[in-house]
């Protein structure tokens, strides 16, 4: 467990170095200002503007969705790029051999941020969301956001060889997160073609309140995090 401690310490000293990193991790909290003052003013604009009754006020779940994303996807990020800068230096194969090893290596670089990422989401999510969510409904999207967290991470993490392709794969990773708008716009059965994303679900539970559908969305996102785990492993 020390060994865990004094490498996710380590995670953090090359963060503070890196600018970049460092604004990454306040992003949670000026979305979040943003989500809350900014929709609603947009709202009152477009309701001016047009003359009806609701614009944005249906999707106020969809944006607390995208805000319980933000943060795991960007500690998701951050956590990747240190991964892949320690690939490209080889510290990460001496990390391995010692008493931290590959699961140690994994839990200080992935899974500790993830954690924090989940505190920050159900800490801040209460102040920030627009719909009426229960507290079950605020700890269940900070979770199925965390895991999807994870899923980017590894997932930048198994497909890039260097920063310059993670920061490719970034791009492409950020559209899992756009399953959630599939069940407020695609009728069934057509939508569930994009079941194989936990965003998916989780827009199905937000936009239908069925809170159960958040179940299907922690074992889609074990599924992916599990063939992630294999192709990093398949591919050292």
């Amino acid at each position: 467990m020390r060994a865990v401690k004094l490498s996710f310490l380590h995670m953090l000293k090359l963060i503070r170095h890196d600018m970049m990193l460092f604004a990454a991790g306040l992003a949670p909290l000026l979305a979040g200002i943003a989500i809350k003052f900014g929709v609603p003013f947009m709202e009152k604009m477009l309701v001016s503007y047009t003359g009806a009754e609701a614009v944005l006020t249906p999707y106020y779940g969809l944006f607390d969705i995208f805000f319980a994303s933000i943060a795991p996807a960007m500690f998701g990020f951050i956590a990747a790029m240190v991964m892949l800068e320690e690939r490209d230096d080889h510290i990460d194969r001496y990390l391995f051999i010692t008493g931290l090893g590959r699961k140690g290596y994994l839990v200080s670089r992935v899974v500790i941020p993830a954690l924090g990422a989940f505190v920050i989401t159900a800490a801040l999510l209460p102040l920030f969301r627009l719909s009426a969510l229960s507290a079950a409904g605020i700890v269940l999207l900070a979770l199925t956001g965390t895991l999807q967290g994870i899923i980017i991470a590894l997932l930048i993490v198994a497909l890039s060889s260097n920063k310059l392709e993670g920061m490719a794969i970034t791009k492409l990773s950020a559209l899992m997160i756009l399953g959630a708008v599939v069940p407020y716009f695609v009728p069934k059965p057509i939508c569930y073609c994009l079941s194989i994303l936990p965003s998916f679900w989780i827009g199905k539970a937000v936009s239908e309140n069925v809170l159960m559908c958040m179940m299907m969305a922690v074992f889609v996102a074990g599924i992916w995090i599990w063939v992630l785990l294999y192709l990093m492993d398949s591919t050292r």
